[in-house]
């Protein structure tokens, strides 16, 4: 009885964790909050990485990349280990901050695992957030090598539904500062099924990506 209270506890906190919110603070209102614990599959262990038993399928999703060429999310990474995440270029503080313990993983892999592993961007502020920007952001607060992806907001919004991810429209506050709504997960997909199987909220640090990295490249379970 014990475990099992201690697994529904964890399923609560992890869909807890993916409420909609906007980097930077603010509390999401209920219409924002109504992602329910049945979108994210119940994890089988409680440490930074979620393994889930019910993978998201790849989402079809053809957007723009930074050198303005078309993209194929599904095509152009299938059979590869894939990491997605949602952000904005002028997130505050969560969007860079992931970005970079990501990046830092990242460099410590072998170079043969590097070429490997797509990373991947997409705006939820596609209004500001051009190729050339995206290109110039992901430079700075990641890597050269990630993937930077623009495009119309519905077509981007859709995508993000396929993995439970939460995107508003970007909005103004009454000191004209811009906002962009956004749930906060980045998504590792196997190279062996294409599935998304692993979850890392934004409490994941550098080291908890560098312990991971690896065996996601490889299709393991971290």
């Amino acid at each position: 009885m014990r475990k099992k209270n201690a697994l529904v506890a964890v399923a609560l906190a992890a869909a807890a964790a993916l409420t909609l919110s906007a980097c930077g603070g603010g509390d999401p209102s209920p219409k924002e909050s109504s992602q329910s614990a049945a979108e994210v599959s119940a994890p089988t262990r409680t440490k930074a990485a979620t393994v889930l038993d019910r993978p998201y399928k790849k989402p079809d999703l053809v957007l723009t990349d930074t050198h303005g060429k078309k993209y194929d999310l599904r095509e152009a990474t299938k059979g590869k280990p894939t990491l997605i995440y949602f952000g904005y270029t002028q997130c505050p503080d969560v969007c860079p901050m992931t970005m970079s313990n990501i990046a830092v993983a990242y460099k410590k892999l072998p170079k043969a695992d590097q070429e490997k592993l797509q990373v991947v961007f997409v705006t939820t502020d596609p209004d500001r957030d051009t190729p050339e920007q995206l290109g110039k952001w992901l430079k700075g607060a990641g890597s050269p090598d990630f993937i930077g992806l623009s495009g119309d907001f519905p077509t981007i919004q859709a995508g993000a539904r396929q993995l439970g991810v939460s995107i508003e429209p970007s909005t103004k506050d009454k000191n004209g500062n811009v906002t962009s709504m956004h749930t906060k997960q980045v998504i590792a997909f196997s190279p062996k099924t294409d599935a998304g199987y692993v979850l890392w909220t934004d409490e994941a640090t550098p080291d908890d990506y560098t312990a991971d990295l690896p065996k996601i490249v490889k299709g393991e379970t971290p």
